[in-house]
């Protein structure tokens, strides 16, 4: 392989004659040979940093502190990262230094040594037009570009994939649970037969949790839309022009069409992250939604003939390789999967952001790169269970009326007409005889009562499971 010769504070390294990152980033490929091949820096950081550093180039401009030139050039290179046409230029893992110095540094390197061939120059010329410390990096401090990025990256994956992943399989349930809400199903506690409820009241269950869920993403999204940019090293803003901070926020917000704003107090943003704990705590709470979402339809959906079957879930796939024709709840468990990866990250999220003692968290990377893993696995995975499932649910009325007519806790509608201990009695006597409740109640001698007898009018007329659902 063809190497130049590039240098940073440290001295001279050996780089990739044809890439366009420098010294410090190979230095980072060097030092950090951890999980190269599966724990990349998100590419959603790598575009959070071509908006921050495009903004930061136009706000530089504006404040009369970078040539225009120099700004039109990095304005172009950010461009082409957010196509994706330089995405091969971004090889860092995300286990290096936990302030996310050698990502900031990267994308400076790249910016700079790419406007320079933009430029007409090459890439082996010691001297570049543009450098990626005193133009690119301007204005700008690893400890508060990256909190910036990371905050950037979330918002835009929550936006444009967590939550309409969420919705959509939240307005599935919302019409099954309409077009279910007359048929009336056995209910269950503890997992043993309860008290009636109808299908659609189950459903209407899960609808309100994904709306619960949504409403505490959405309420997290104030503090995530706070940008660390302006702080530069400490959170005083040294080295920035008069303005700064606010109008490279206002700049942001243009580029991306999302409403960032400036943080009010940036020794907050940089020490602390808060914001991410937050925001993935609301994560953790849809996950803890879907997981018994999941289970519930795998639930009903057992069988197809000697499980509960109250439900008919679509067929994904072949479920076994000895057993043909068996057929597993795929979806369902793909969607419990996905809860527990994100119950983990939220763990790891958690002790990295009570690391603000610092006072720059020195676990951004990892918590960046757990946090994008759950937005995008919870959106993704919403859209798979729905499309996959969801959609084809339907409610198997044979076998519900079936757990209907077999179940003893039917006897509780009987409670305000002959007392617990009476009715306790006559499901007791149906299950230790293998009667029907029906046929224990007739046979049974009530106590305390003035009549000694139930007739069968009667039952018919006490035991409706239809009047015990609520409504």
């Amino acid at each position: 392989m063809d190497f130049r010769i590039e240098k940073d504070t440290m001295g001279q390294v050996q780089v990739p004659a044809h890439v366009y990152w420098g010294a410090q980033t190979q230095r980072s490929i060097e030092n950090f040979k951890i999980a190269r091949d599966i724990n990349r820096m998100p590419i959603e950081i790598i575009r959070a940093f071509a908006y921050l550093k495009k903004a930061a180039a136009i706000t530089n401009m504006e404040a009369g502190v970078l040539p225009k030139e120099k700004c039109d050039l990095i304005g172009q290179v950010c461009d082409e990262i957010l196509t994706g046409s330089l995405d091969d230029q971004f090889p860092l893992v995300v286990w290096q230094t936990g302030s996310g110095t050698q990502s900031n540094m990267n994308a400076n390197e790249v910016i700079a040594y790419r406007a320079h061939v933009l430029h007409g120059g090459e890439l082996a010329d010691d001297h570049k037009f543009i450098h990626p410390n005193d133009d690119v990096n301007k204005s700008q401090s690893s400890n508060d570009t990256f909190p910036t990025a990371m905050h950037i990256a979330a918002y835009k994956m929550l936006i444009e994939t967590t939550i309409p992943g969420i919705e959509k399989l939240r307005d599935t349930l919302q019409a099954k649970s309409e077009a279910f809400m007359n048929v009336v199903k056995i209910g269950r506690t503890h997992f043993m037969d309860a008290t009636p409820l109808t299908l659609g009241q189950e459903f209407s269950g899960y609808v309100a949790q994904l709306n619960h869920g949504l409403r505490a993403i959405r309420n997290t999204l104030t503090h995530l839309s706070e940008l660390a940019l302006g702080g530069t090293a400490v959170g005083t803003g040294i080295n920035t022009p008069k303005g700064y901070s606010e109008n490279v926020a206002k700049h942001i917000a243009s580029l991306t069409g999302l409403p960032f704003i400036t943080a009010p107090n940036k020794f907050e943003s940089l020490a602390a992250h808060d914001g991410i704990v937050e925001a993935h705590g609301a994560l953790k709470t849809v996950a803890v939604s879907l997981m018994k979402i999941a289970n519930d339809v795998r639930m009903l959906s057992s069988g197809p003939r000697s499980g509960i079957g109250e439900i008919h879930i679509p067929d994904n796939e072949p479920g076994s390789s000895i057993m043909p024709g068996k057929v597993n709840p795929t979806q369902c468990e793909a969607l419990t999967m996905v809860a527990a990866q994100v119950m983990g990250n939220d763990v790891a999220i958690n002790i990295g952001g009570s690391n603000g003692h610092f006072e720059l968290n020195v676990f951004k990377p990892v918590m960046i790169y757990n946090f994008l893993h759950s937005a995008r696995l919870i959106g993704e995975a919403c859209v798979s269970f729905n499309d996959k499932c969801a959609v084809g649910i339907e409610p198997l009325e044979d076998n519900i009326r079936k757990h209907v007519q077999n179940s003893l806790m039917l006897v509780t509608a009987l409670n305000p007409k002959i007392g617990y201990y009476n009715a306790a009695a006559i499901a007791q006597n149906a299950h230790k005889k293998g009667i029907t409740l029906k046929e224990s109640a007739l046979e049974y001698e009530l106590k305390d009562l003035d009549f000694k007898h139930m007739t069968a009018e009667q039952f018919d007329e006490w035991v409706r499971p239809e009047n015990m659902v609520g409504r």
